[in-house]
């Protein structure tokens, strides 16, 4: 590892580790999935990384001798840490090393190099996190992760660990992190670790067949039903050709928690809802096909295995009956759990069956939404704002909506994400400018803060939302 290149001036050590050896392996399904979508994103896969920071614990030794020991370790006790993806045979297999050793940068924080940051080790250890996360990850030749210490005099204050997401999802990083924790507090982890990436790719040529044969099939059946488009093409592409667009909303907050608690249902059952009322009302379809992430972390003895387990699902959605949006939450909510129990499956199966029913498949964008719920505090809040229509609807006065980085390839049509801001919720809009320009775009978001705010209240009957977009949208293709 270049470390002088990454983060300024570093001082290059390594974190020797031991282990058990393991033969190579396939790729599990969820690194399948992943490869390919870094092979249509190209330079784009730089955003395949997981960035943490972890502060040393106060009660523990936190000397670089024995922050090294604790680093070793754990990539000592979990092989996908020490696993690379090499061509073996003329396919991609997980290689695992038995012995090796870690680089490690250490990076002096009261140096005049971080003097803008005033010597904050934390915001020190933000930047190392961004460089360390810069270039994408060659799989091939490091291992799955590159690790940082930021050192206050004699003391190592943060480690910074930045995870390729092609090894690892995010309930695997957790799980790492609070091992790195105890062996720097006592030196050991007692319980012994669970399933690694190889062994979950052994276990998904063999028990896993038959569950993935079903979700194959369901997915066949659920994508024949949705139209070959979600939204119509309306001008040719910008560039870059996906801009993204972050509406920030304290009224469309409260709305969502006011709704939640009116209906009965989790805020991310409102989410979807509202997402699906809004694309069905913009494509014209009284199907409609979202997409969402599922960590897969049901499927007996995964709980904690250190391994890339999660999957795309598939949600579809009937609304051709024109319900109101009460009764389409429970339909939703079922959609839901059915992609949840079809998200694990066998990606070159799946393939090979939309194939043959003459279905499109990793042709480079979806045409359908892709859901995002990052929120941490999601349905945690057992409080429900006291708040009158009135008053919500004066909120919204204060909603801000502005641009935000755009790409040049993305895998979506369009996504949207739902994330925590200070006292509000942030909706950001990711979309193909063919199809969303950005005055769509916000106008896209600014449909589902309104759809929001009003079913706080009282149910909506179809079509959800008063008017639908203009006439232009109609417009042919190129």
């Amino acid at each position: 590892m270049e470390t002088s290149d990454r983060a300024g001036t570093l001082t290059p050590h390594v974190a020797p580790f031991v282990g058990a050896s393991a033969a190579p392996a396939p790729l599990t399904w969820g690194q399948q999935a992943l490869w390919a979508a870094m092979r249509r994103r190209g330079a784009e896969q730089i955003l395949m990384s997981l960035r943490r920071i972890v502060a040393t614990p106060r009660r523990g030794p936190a000397d670089l001798a024995g922050v090294l020991r604790a680093v070793g370790a754990l990539v000592g006790r979990n092989s996908s840490l020490r696993t690379r993806i090499q061509v073996v045979d003329g396919d991609l297999r997980q290689v695992v090393a038995a012995t090796g050793e870690l680089p490690v940068a250490v990076v002096d924080a009261t140096t005049e190099e971080f003097a803008t940051h005033r010597h904050d080790p934390a915001a020190v250890a933000t930047t190392v996190a961004d460089q360390l996360a810069a270039t994408p990850f060659d799989h091939a030749r490091e291992w799955p992760q590159r690790v940082a210490l930021v050192r206050v005099d004699d003391r190592i204050s943060h480690i910074v660990v930045v995870f390729s997401h092609v090894t690892v999802d995010f309930v695997a990083v957790e799980t790492l992190l609070r091992q790195l924790r105890l062996l720097l507090l006592r030196g050991a982890v007692d319980a012994p670790p669970g399933p690694q990436s190889v062994d979950v790719a052994r276990r998904e040529q063999d028990v896993a067949r038959r569950r993935s044969a079903r979700a194959v099939a369901y997915w066949v059946d659920g994508y024949a039903r949705l139209p070959s488009q979600t939204l119509p093409w309306i001008a040719p592409p910008a560039t870059p050709r996906f801009p993204r667009t972050i509406l920030v909303s304290r009224a469309a907050d409260t709305a969502l928690q006011l709704a939640a608690r009116r209906c009965r249902v989790t805020g991310s059952t409102v989410l979807l809802a509202a997402v699906a009322a809004v694309v069905s009302r913009w494509s014209g379809s009284g199907v409609c096909g979202l997409h969402s992430m599922a960590n897969n972390r049901a499927v007996a003895g995964y709980a904690d295995a250190i391994a890339k387990l999660n999957q795309l699902g598939l949600l579809v959605i009937d609304s051709t009956d024109r319900p109101g949006f009460d009764d389409l939450l429970p339909r939703v909510w079922q959609a839901a759990l059915q992609a949840y129990r079809h998200s694990y499956y066998d990606p070159t199966e799946l393939g090979r069956a939309f194939q043959e029913a003459g279905l499109p498949f990793e042709t480079g964008v979806s045409p359908h939404c892709y859901v995002n719920d990052v929120r941490l505090a999601a349905d945690t809040d057992p409080l429900t704002p006291t708040v009158d229509e009135t008053q919500l609807r004066a909120v919204m006065a204060g909603t801000t909506i502005m641009p935000a980085e755009s790409l040049d390839h993305f895998t979506w049509r369009m996504r949207v994400e739902f994330t925590d801001q200070p006292g509000a919720i942030g909706i950001a809009l990711t979309g193909d400018s063919s199809h969303l320009p950005r005055p769509y775009a916000e106008r896209f978001l600014r449909d589902i803060e309104r759809l929001l705010v009003e079913v706080a209240f009282r149910d909506l009957p179809w079509p959800w939302l008063p008017s639908a977009p203009p006439d232009e949208r109609a417009r042919p293709g190129p």
